[in-house]
């Protein structure tokens, strides 16, 4: 991963954690419930966001560095690595 990227993903990580540090602080001060949902309704697109650059991370570098090299076997375990991680989403 490219330090620009990473910066950028540490970063948004460091404020989704302070979004959820966030929603336990209004669970326990007993917030209204549509308040809360709709802060995790909130860290989960951020994380969503989060997951689709480093999906387009590894596209962009590891799938496509294994195609470059022209390894048969790499590509087949990186494209197989990724049918598993889409299969455990489901």
């Amino acid at each position: 991963m490219e330090s620009q990227n990473k910066d950028k993903l540490m970063n948004r990580l460091n404020r989704i954690e302070g979004q959820v540090r966030g929603v336990a602080r209004m669970v326990e001060e007993d917030r209204y419930c549509i308040d809360v949902l709709t802060q995790l309704q909130a860290v989960r697109a951020a994380l969503a966001r989060v997951e689709t650059e480093m999906l387009k991370d590894h596209l962009g570098h590891c799938i496509e560095g294994a195609i470059v090299a022209g390894d048969k076997n790499e590509q087949r375990q990186k494209a197989a690595e990724l049918i598993q991680l889409l299969e455990r989403a489901r």
